[in-house]
């Protein structure tokens, strides 16, 4: 069978086609494409898709440049395609400039994947409808298309007032979310001789303020403390309240708790009578500086991470257990225990930090490693930094993250 030459099937494409890259820089558009929007191949690609086509500046409640470029950025951000609205969006008449045309348009953006299963490129595809709902020829136009026009082009503006109003109620509940948190989540500090870096970021986008949290605490009896991450399942105010009671019931059982599967035992069992906590996971950890050990217990929660003084690596996964609520009658939790030298380092964080779309979990948890041993020698706060600036997308991720380091 002769190999296909997706080129030419590109071009061949019926409707507007065009590629573009996460920059939204064109980097194709097919015949039709170049056709009906009246713009050549050389002026297209290479050049950013609102320098060719900006909003009509003749037009204040243009919308059109705004909304294309959100929905092609949430199909960066997701993986996922995005088909929008309707779309009044008027054209600049190449022969003529200054001349702007009353044009209507049906996006849909779709991603597509590079060789790592990142998002490389965007498939913009547009259907012209003009015609469907504009009735060129003056008074000699069909009533009736005229009527369906208008009413096309109020309900298209009432929806788009509609989904303003929702995204500023969802950027008012996201602030106010954010704030919740902020005032929830402990600051890092030193220990002794020990230092501590802890960085909270939110998932990118209104609706995605999650319960990610982790918490410090100074525990009874000896040189010790208690460090652990969690993450509630959900978006919002709910999930942010949720966080923080199970945040201040573990950083109390912590302190008088015999170990962290005991103070992971009563949190399971608080958890259970709270609306919100299901399926949420922590771990915790409790280090001894004195016997230079760590005990830890895991609910569900991807495993701390041990960077020893020689950049030997240890995931602290020994004792993982179910999630926080998901025995009707708890029992106890396993333990397990871990030694370490000076100069180690020991990380926490939840799973927006390592969890990729179509990517292996594996996968990220070897990327945190490579990370945390290749800046082993900095500072607490250097390594945080280093450590978020290669994980995390460039445009910020669609989860939560949370993380702790702390230089044993």
């Amino acid at each position: 069978m002769d190999e296909v030459d997706y080129k030419a099937v590109f071009q061949a494409l019926p409707g507007m086609v065009a590629l573009l890259d996460t920059d939204l820089i064109y980097v194709d558009a097919n015949d039709d494409f170049q056709r009906l929007s009246g713009r050549s191949r050389e002026q297209l690609v290479g050049r950013y898709i609102f320098d060719v086509f900006p909003d009509n500046p003749d037009n204040p409640a243009a919308t059109g440049m705004s909304n294309v470029r959100a929905s092609m950025l949430r199909v960066t951000e997701t993986g996922e395609r995005d088909a929008m609205a309707l779309q009044r969006y008027d054209v600049e008449d190449p022969g003529n400039p200054g001349h702007w045309e009353e044009r209507y348009w049906s996006p849909v953006n779709a991603p597509v994947a590079g060789p790592d299963g990142k998002v490389a490129y965007i498939l913009h595809r547009v259907e012209e409808v003009t015609e469907l709902i504009r009735v060129r020829g003056g008074a000699g136009g069909d009533s009736r298309a005229r009527i369906l026009e208008a009413e096309l082009y109020t309900r298209a503006r009432e929806l788009q007032e509609l989904n303003e109003r929702l995204r500023q109620a969802h950027a008012r509940e996201r602030e106010v979310a954010l704030a919740l948190q902020e005032a929830m989540l402990p600051a890092g500090r030193q220990v002794g001789d020990h230092r501590t870096a802890v960085r909270y970021r939110p998932a990118v986008g209104a609706l995605n303020v999650c319960g990610d949290w982790y918490d410090l605490v100074d525990l009874v009896g000896g040189n010790r403390i208690g460090v652990s991450v969690g993450d509630v399942v959900g978006h919002g105010l709910r999930a942010a309240g949720v966080m923080g009671q199970l945040r201040s019931a573990l950083s109390a059982s912590s302190r008088v708790a015999d170990g962290p599967a005991q103070a992971l035992d009563v949190l399971g069992r608080y958890a259970h009578v709270v609306d919100g906590a299901e399926s949420a996971t922590a771990v915790t950890t409790f280090i001894d500086f004195d016997a230079r050990t760590i005990a830890y217990s895991s609910a569900g929660h991807p495993p701390p991470v041990l960077v020893h003084a020689d950049g030997r690596v240890e995931f602290l996964d020994q004792a993982t257990d179910t999630p926080l609520d998901a025995r009707p009658d708890p029992i106890r939790r396993p333990q397990a225990a871990t030694a370490y030298g000076d100069g180690a380092t020991l990380a926490l964080y939840t799973d927006g930090l390592i969890e990729r779309r179509r990517e292996d979990i594996d996968v990220g948890l070897g990327r945190l490693a490579d990370a945390l041993v290749e800046h082993r020698t900095d500072t607490p706060e250097e390594l945080a930094d280093a450590v978020l600036l290669e994980l995390l997308p460039p445009g910020g991720a669609t989860d939560d993250t949370a993380l702790v380091i702390v230089r044993l």
